[in-house]
């Protein structure tokens, strides 16, 4: 069953810097092992103007989950979650079964 890993990545202290950094997580991510897609979007803020809790998703789609799973047990992956690291990035990640109707 095709799968969805999403990245909530919660608001950096210093945006500017993080989005000069996220090109290289972004990049990095392109060479997951099996990656069929991948997504990325910037958070609107509340009405208000205020911080939502997540600034950025990143969502990375497979055919299964093996795929996934296995594609984040690779050096492609560390250099993913070592590149959001290295932005000062916190982050929560999900599997998500993907259902089609």
């Amino acid at each position: 069953m095709p799968t969805k890993i999403t990245l909530m990545i919660d608001n950096p202290a210093d945006p500017h810097g993080f989005e000069r950094a996220y090109a290289e997580v972004k990049a990095a991510a392109k060479k997951l092992p099996k990656l069929r897609r991948l997504e990325s979007a910037k958070v609107w803020p509340k009405e208000d103007g205020t911080a939502t809790p997540a600034y950025r998703t990143l969502d990375l789609y497979f055919d299964s989950y093996d795929d996934a799973s296995a594609a984040v047990a690779t050096p492609v992956a560390a250099e993913v979650f070592g590149s959001l690291e290295g932005a000062q990035a916190t982050f929560t990640g999900l599997f998500s079964d993907i259902e089609q109707d």
